[in-house]
């Protein structure tokens, strides 16, 4: 159900593309938005992990060192001859042992969450930029490039694996016991145990499946170049809370949609490039999403 939240952020969308098209039409060129479809489609699957934590009561600053290790070993795994249905499985269970690590020391240790994902934030940064010196991976095989299919093919198939995951995760979150878990525990986690739910165990569920997507979107970014830069997903920890934010997920946790947030990643996503198409000096990119964001949590 779409709610005043995502209705706003609709509302904001088509300003911004009626202001686009009166100003400069050269930003709905084919070549144009498909870009920025490849470019946010991975920082939606990952805003979808980022906004399931969100809602369960706690939050995670360490999407873009998670990302970073798993495109670097992506990048690895393709150059070492794997195959792409390999590749993912792999990633996707080593972005989910990370999530599962910060998962354990927030539900079970009882560790605030901001204080457990800033450090393993600097903690996976830093140990791979010891690890790889700096230096990117380079010369990815081509049968890695497009996941293996045509680059006229590969926009439709991550167009389809994000849509799936939106719907299925939507779906679940509706319909599903374990979906209306993770909202009952951010809603009031003291009611939630009462009424027999395992509030560690969600929580811990919730952080390894955040992870999880957190690789998969590394695995399709990765996929689109020929090289992957050991510095990879810098910022997108912001771009993540900030789409679910704007979207309209409630901080404190018990809130969310993802069509609110599906909303909030193409609107923040649209920002940078229609200043640059606008003429707009492009370092206000951040200064106006800082704004966006305290405004959708002001006005709430």
């Amino acid at each position: 159900m779409i709610g005043v939240r995502e209705r706003s952020v609709a509302i904001a969308i088509v300003v911004l593309a009626t202001v686009l098209a009166v100003f400069t039409e050269r930003f709905f060129t084919a070549a144009n938005l498909t870009d920025l479809f490849l470019a946010n489609v991975p920082v939606l699957v990952a805003a979808i992990g980022a906004t399931l934590v969100i809602v369960s009561g706690e939050i995670d600053i360490s999407v873009g060192s998670a990302f970073a290790v798993c495109s670097v070993a992506a990048g690895l795994a393709a150059k070492a001859g794997l195959p792409i249905m390999a590749i993912a499985i792999a990633i996707v269970l080593l972005g989910g042992a990370l999530g599962a690590m910060n998962g354990a020391l927030v539900a079970f240790a009882r560790v605030p969450s901001i204080v457990v994902t800033l450090a393993t934030m600097v903690a996976l940064r830093d140990g791979l930029r010891w690890a790889t010196q700096g230096e990117w991976v380079q010369d990815l095989p081509a049968t890695f490039q497009w996941l293996g299919q045509s680059q006229s093919a590969y926009p439709v198939v991550i167009g389809a694996l994000a849509s799936t995951l939106v719907a299925a995760i939507a779906w679940s979150a509706r319909d599903l016991a374990a979906g209306r878990a993770i909202y009952a525990t951010g809603s009031n986690p003291v009611a939630a145990r009462l009424a027999g739910l395992d509030v560690a165990v969600v929580k811990f569920a919730v952080f390894t499946l955040a992870g999880a997507l957190t690789a998969l979107a590394a695995v399709v970014n990765a996929a689109r170049f020929t090289q992957v830069p050991s510095n990879s997903g810098l910022g997108l920890e912001m771009k993540v809370i900030a789409a679910a934010v704007v979207g309209g997920a409630a901080i404190r946790g018990g809130r969310a949609t993802l069509a609110g947030t599906v909303l909030g990643v193409v609107l923040l996503g649209a920002i940078g490039p229609a200043l640059t198409f606008l003429g707009a000096n492009a370092y206000w990119e951040r200064a106006i999403e800082g704004a966006i964001i305290l405004a959708a949590v002001v006005f709430k």
